[in-house]
């Protein structure tokens, strides 16, 4: 008789969409789906923009403001991992078209109306080149790349509502550079490709991990959820298995639009087997120059990677690519 350390995991994708994809993994353990769930929030890596040069800006925002704002504006990162480099890993001296992309910003108001600066003002430019610069090493990340690599996310799609930086009225300007780099959430949010990830484990509650505070009725007062409909419902007659573990988890993974769900769920796998890469030292967005960096730590891996890994990839992969 096979034991639960014996079966290999399995994925069923529930629901596919363009930014979410909901699935039910199972025969894993609690500490594997929870690195898993982590890993996605903060491991898998994305482009954003990480240096401002404001050369005007008349509005009454100040310019750390909006150089936040950009920051976590989303932009297209199909194939990341890549289509770009670290800046670390690059052997140039201040950025170029290998490691960091370049985005301008240039409106300004004539008329006598309130003017939306959004996302869709935001234009991909070609890297400057820097003669005096020594050329950096020649590599396949350019070749990579996508049509819309960089684009801030939904950029004159119909229907898709761009994000708002800021609003200025007549005679007012806005002018600057951005430098968009590879980074990961350990680092800053901005580069985290998701806007909720949550899993759910138990329905029923058989377990009793969780203690619900209740007046009258715990049924009435706490709902179950659809994944109740997947597990069969404690018998009042049954006795209470004190060695008995979660080993099915109900996924919801919803992206910010940078990456596909697909490939988010993908690279996660991978991710947890990788070893742990240097942080790099910037956090928020530079300005003028002027760094402002936090200190980055890795977490803790008290939910380590298991053998499993390589299965689930395997596994992942053609389920996500039936369910178009």
């Amino acid at each position: 008789m096979q034991t639960q350390e014996d079966l290999e995991p399995t994925v069923r994708i529930r629901e596919l969409k363009k930014d979410r994809v909901n699935f039910v993994l199972g025969n894993v353990d609690l500490a594997f789906a929870n690195s898993l769930r982590r890993v996605v929030m903060a491991d898998i890596p994305t482009v954003a923009i990480d240096m401002v040069e404001i050369e005007v800006n008349t509005t009454v925002l100040p310019d750390e403001f909006i150089a936040h704002r950009l920051g976590m504006v989303p932009l297209n990162s199909s194939n990341c991992e890549e289509a770009i480099k670290y800046t670390r890993d690059c052997t140039c001296l201040a950025g170029c078209s290998y490691c960091s992309l370049m985005l301008v910003l240039n409106v300004a108001c004539h008329d006598d109306n309130t003017m939306d600066v959004t996302s869709d003002h935001l234009d991909l430019v070609p890297f400057p080149t820097d003669p005096e610069q020594q050329n950096p090493e020649p590599g396949e990340e350019l070749t990579q790349r996508g049509e819309l690599f960089g684009q801030p996310v939904g950029k004159h799609e119909p229907g898709v509502p761009p994000v708002l930086i800021c609003k200025i009225r007549k005679g007012q300007e806005l002018k600057m550079k951005c430098t968009a780099k590879k980074g990961i959430a350990k680092e800053h949010a901005k580069w985290s490709p998701c806007s909720a990830v949550s899993f759910e484990y138990d329905p029923h509650n058989k377990l009793r991990h969780t203690t619900h505070w209740y007046e009258k009725s715990i049924k009435e007062e706490w709902p179950l959820s659809d994944n109740a409909l997947e597990e069969e419902p404690p018998r009042e007659d049954e006795a209470f298995d004190f060695n008995a573990k979660p080993n099915k988890f109900y996924f919801e993974v919803e992206t910010d639009g940078s990456l596909d769900p697909q490939e988010v769920v993908m690279r996660a796998p991978v991710k947890q087997t990788a070893p742990a890469a240097p942080a790099a030292t910037s956090g928020g967005v530079s300005i003028m120059g002027a760094a402002s960096k936090t200190a980055s730590k890795r977490p803790c891996e008290e939910a380590g990677s298991t053998s499993s890994d390589d299965s689930l990839a395997k596994r992942l992969e053609p389920a996500l690519r039936r369910v178009k």
